[in-house]
């Protein structure tokens, strides 16, 4: 699975083969003086986690090898700077061909969530087994595009799950046969929650990468709570401003679903910092270092400062 956010600059750069293309992140050990699409995704992950403050360009160099450091330090496993096995496992992303051989013979392996934009071989899989469904009447092409999230939300659907068009843990699980039950408390409810999330994710993925600026309100720069409130009202929903009034609005809930709010305790006491739950354990936030990024709630960082979640209804 590759993501393939390359510029034409870093792409005349980073050579890949077509074998490297097809190869799952964790399929291989990263190291100083690498040039590969691995090493970007790489530096996606330790980017949206908050290790990685320098710029994502495909090239392993003393920056990076010092986020890998940071990671492994926080999660209290070997400090090397080289991304392996063991580093990659504690990320909690596995060698592809050991997910594959450890599947039974007709279910599908996947080895991450699968959204728009992303590309390779899980994407072909998942776009199989989706035809073999009958919810994907595209083409089997590796290409994450609006027909395949079409094809995901139409099985999410008929699964009885969140429907937001990413193909996720419980997605997966529902692919392989398993049963899940839908987080919203009936049907209706789901039906009509999904319209506004759908286009509430939609508003948020937009400002993917706009700047953090204290007290931001606009594209041109967002703090925490600035950034939720543009985007919630884009998507036709008034929230307050602050994270300590947005916390204090919102209905808590045990379980977030797709839409719902994020809350953690940073740099005070109580609420202050929020993000809207993307599902599959991820949510997008305007972060002080990363500016608007997706991030991981299982992360070190995130999972220790987690206060609960939130539904503005």
């Amino acid at each position: 699975m590759k993501k393939y956010l390359l510029s034409t600059a870093l792409t005349a750069t980073v050579l890949f083969t077509p074998a490297m293309a097809d190869a799952a992140l964790g399929d291989q050990t990263l190291k100083q003086g690498m040039r590969h699409a691995d090493v970007t995704e790489l530096q996606q992950w330790l980017k949206g986690e908050g290790f990685l403050h320098g710029s994502i360009d495909g090239i392993f160099g003393p920056v990076t090898a010092k986020a890998v450091r940071s990671y492994q330090n926080s999660a209290g496993i070997g400090t090397d700077g080289i991304a392996g096995p063991q580093t990659f496992g504690a990320m909690g992303i596995r060698n592809s061909s050991v997910n594959a051989s450890a599947s039974a013979p007709n279910q599908a392996a996947f080895s991450r969530t699968l959204r728009q934009g992303e590309r390779g071989n899980d994407v072909r899989q998942l776009q199989q087994t989706l035809k073999r469904k009958g919810h994907h009447s595209g083409s089997i092409d590796g290409v994450f595009g609006p027909v395949t999230a079409s094809s995901v939300r139409s099985f999410q659907r008929s699964a009885g799950i969140d429907v937001d068009g990413i193909a996720g843990p419980r997605t997966f699980l529902a692919l392989n046969g398993g049963s899940v039950k839908s987080a919203t408390s009936s049907q209706t409810t789901s039906n009509s929650s999904t319209g506004f999330s759908d286009k509430l994710i939609s508003n948020a993925r937009h400002y993917i990468g706009s700047p953090y600026v204290w007290g931001g309100t606009s594209p041109s720069g967002f703090d925490c709570s600035g950034y939720l409130q543009y985007v919630f009202n884009k998507a036709g929903k008034s929230i307050p401003r602050t994270v300590a009034s947005i916390y204090k609005a919102s209905s808590k809930v045990s379980s977030p679903r797709v839409g719902d709010l994020v809350f953690f305790e940073t740099y005070t006491s109580g609420p202050s910092h929020a993000g809207i739950y993307l599902g599959g354990g991820q949510f997008i936030h305007a972060g002080s270092s990363t500016g608007v990024t997706i991030a991981n709630m299982s992360s070190s960082y995130w999972k220790q400062r987690y206060l609960g979640a939130g539904r503005l209804n």
